[in-house]
């Protein structure tokens, strides 16, 4: 028996060292936490996805009191995207949060479900996925879901 380790590299970034086309996908991201429908947790997401042809697309968290029909923001981004502009490869996604206190100062990440959607948009366009976290103190910036979701289930 042999142990592997698996190691990350994430970069952390202010929002003054990124692109203006980052800066772009994360004020959409944010502007979404203010359209998030979230009675139950009172925690806002929103994401933003840009595409290969520069349009971005946005979706934001809905919550449910059946809480297995609530959507995720990220996944309601992706499906939004997948289902209006199927044939455009996903780029990028950013996402942003807030809480009764305001946006978020700590990054936060994405659930697991959103995670595999994240692998299946990687998979589904064969390219890896530009993720941007947000915080108000930091930005995460990941290159691709198999470093937030090692041995990913993937044909990618």
């Amino acid at each position: 028996m042999e142990a592997k380790t698996i190691t990350t590299t994430i970069m952390v970034a202010q929002m003054g060292e990124l692109p203006t086309e980052d800066v772009q996908l994360i004020e959409s991201a944010i502007a979404q936490t203010e359209k998030s429908y979230s009675p139950y947790s009172k925690f806002n997401v929103g994401a933003a996805i840009r595409l290969e042809n520069g349009e971005i697309v946005v979706g934001c968290n809905q919550e449910n009191a059946a809480f297995g029909v609530t959507m995720c923001a990220e996944r309601s981004a992706l499906f939004a995207a997948g289902a209006q502009c199927p044939d455009v490869a996903v780029t990028a996604i950013a996402i942003a949060a807030r809480d009764s206190e305001g946006l978020l100062k700590e990054p936060i990440s994405p659930c697991g479900v959103c995670r595999q959607a994240m692998v299946e948009t990687e998979t589904r366009y064969g390219r890896r996925l530009r993720i941007l976290l947000y915080g108000t103190e930091k930005v995460y910036i990941v290159d691709g879901i198999a470093d937030l979701m090692p041995l990913t289930f993937s044909n990618f």
